[in-house]
């Protein structure tokens, strides 16, 4: 593929940006294994993001030692761009107002 024209190259379609998203934007989700609050609100994230086309990502605080000493107690914790937006339950429509402001 490396000696194909770039006419023929296909790249990796992206999600599309909802147009009044600032770009840049990352959801984190911090979580456990078995946790059902945590499976609850990976549902709210996944959809949020997909129909914004904001990235996301999901942590594990039994794989990270800080994590798990900062978050323990609140998990599910969710991020936006770093900082800490909701834990336990996250409210789709407040999710989705801090990703558009």
């Amino acid at each position: 593929m490396a000696d194909m024209s770039s006419l023929f190259r296909r790249s990796a379609p992206s999600a599309p940006q909802a147009p009044n998203v600032p770009r840049d934007r990352l959801v984190t989700l911090i979580r456990k294994p078995g946790c059902h609050l945590c499976d609850d609100a990976q549902v709210v994230v996944e959809k949020v993001c997909a129909d914004l086309g904001v990235p996301w990502e999901k942590k594990d605080i039994t794989q990270d030692t800080q994590l798990h000493d900062q978050y323990w107690e609140q998990i599910p914790v969710v991020l936006v761009d770093g900082e800490q937006h909701t834990f336990w339950r996250v409210n789709e429509q407040r999710l989705r107002k801090a990703l558009t402001e």
